[in-house]
């Protein structure tokens, strides 16, 4: 005879095991931390890090998660829930009493009671504000406040995206600053060579060869600095970008470097510029909202001597039938605050005296528009012609120069001093170069922000 055990099916044996396998297979696979879980998609900023960043891409992760933006992002929002507190009604006021007469005896009279029973109601001056224009007021107020938090928004993005500019030029530069450092770091040890080479062979002195050497040490100790100053500059980047570090792989394009000047710049006056920046300057868009909300700060402050009514409605009774103490009572009630020991003069005055503020304010801001635009018109020229000087003649003036003397030193035709002032001369021409585009963008950047418009090609 089979005992139960044996007599069970082969079947739910395997059944079992699957179940366990199953149960190993969903538990490691919703297990936190694993790799499925690990396996989220990269942020936008991880994958702008993997590319070379570029003035638009850089411009665009600032704009989506610089910390100052961000903040101002707030600012704004901020200033749209002030626009719905003020367009708000006030909630109406209920209340209601329930009590009783300690002295009074009700059962000496049929139907008589002790208790007493009260409500009542008022508007919160709601219709008052509706009637005498304040609320109409306080929500021109807010939202001319609202349109200087915008403005101030905006005035924070053109300044800022300015550093950020200059930031990602200076990225660029140091990163060309770091290819001449290691090109001429080559140039000096095949230099180097050269001159070991003619000292083996008798035609140059020790000199020559220490001063080669000196050359050759000097070259490594520019190459080290360039790449200080480039690992500098992406730490200045990220930040500006809204990284929390400066990620290992993050490097910058040279479409800076690379761009050719706007020519359809190469006439413009100042008078021109200055009326785009009169028109798009966020500065004077914010002064402008300003001087809109002191001026209804100051008309509410007159109207506030326009006295406040407050309706109310309210019931009361306490008993019942003829001998109740207080029969059922409704009772229409207004009550309204009389200006006649202050008249508000005090915030009338403050709101003058802002409105004094804000037009000099705005003259302020003008005037400092009108002298940025003609800084930048003028800066912008000046850079301009000497980057197409160097562009056209003076680079290839001096690699050639170099390419010839090189090729008289090795016939022996000039001496090492002379085919080393050549190399330096180069080497600062490029250096120079270098300046001249910074110079350049920077007065392109300047313009762009003097004007509030884009000019870049």
């Amino acid at each position: 005879m089979k005992s139960p055990v044996a007599a069970r099916p082969r079947g739910r044996k395997s059944c079992g095991g699957v179940r366990f396998a199953v149960f190993l297979i969903l538990y490691f696979t919703l297990l936190p931390g694993s790799a499925t879980a690990d396996a989220s998609p990269p942020t936008d900023q991880q994958q702008a890090s993997a590319e070379a960043l570029t003035l638009g891409s850089a411009l665009r992760l600032f704009r989506e998660h610089g910390f100052d933006l961000l903040i101002a992002n707030a600012s704004v929002d901020a200033a749209e829930a002030d626009v719905r507190i003020a367009t708000a009604l006030p909630n109406p006021a209920l209340s209601l009493s329930r009590g009783s007469s300690s002295t009074y005896d009700p059962s000496r009279c049929n139907g008589c009671s002790s208790h007493s029973t009260g409500a009542s109601v008022t508007d919160q001056g709601a219709l008052s504000d509706l009637l005498t224009g304040k609320r109409r007021l306080r929500v021109a107020v807010a939202r001319a406040a609202r349109d200087a938090s915008k403005s101030s928004r905006a005035e924070v993005e053109r300044t800022l995206e300015l550093t950020v500019k200059e930031q990602l030029l200076q990225a660029e530069l140091a990163k060309r600053s770091l290819d001449y450092a290691r090109e001429a770091q080559q140039l000096a040890g095949d230099t180097l060579d050269l001159v070991e080479k003619r000292y083996r062979a008798g035609a140059v002195s020790e000199a020559d060869v220490a001063r080669a050497a000196v050359q050759k040490l000097e070259a490594e100790q520019s190459a080290d600095a360039s790449a200080q100053a480039l690992a500098s500059a992406k730490a200045g980047l990220a930040y500006l970008l809204g990284f929390t570090f400066t990620p290992e792989n993050l490097d910058v394009a040279d479409d800076l470097l690379r761009a050719a000047p706007p020519a359809d710049l190469d006439h413009v006056t100042a008078d021109a510029m200055l009326r785009e920046a009169l028109r798009r300057r966020p500065d004077l868009a914010q002064m402008r909202s300003l001087f809109e909300r002191a001026r209804s700060s100051l008309t509410l402050a007159q109207r506030m001597i326009v006295p406040d009514l407050l309706p109310s409605l309210s019931y009361s009774a306490e008993g019942r039938g003829q001998n109740a103490i207080q029969p059922p009572t409704v009772t229409f009630g207004i009550a309204a605050t009389i200006p006649v020991f202050y008249r508000y003069r005090g915030e009338i005055a403050r709101a003058e005296a802002d409105i004094r503020a804000q037009q000099t304010a705005e003259h302020k801001v003008e005037a400092q528009i009108a002298s940025d635009v003609s800084a930048a018109v003028a800066a912008f020229h000046g850079a301009h012609s000497r980057v197409t000087r160097m562009d056209d003649e003076l680079l290839a003036r001096a690699a050639r120069a170099r390419d010839l003397v090189r090729l008289q030193y090795e016939k022996g035709a000039v001496s090492l001093f002379e085919y080393l002032d050549v190399q330096r001369t180069w080497l600062a021409t490029r250096t120079e170069y270098l300046q001249t585009l910074n110079d350049y963008w920077t007065a392109v950047f300047q313009l762009e922000q003097a004007t509030g418009m884009e000019i870049r090609p």
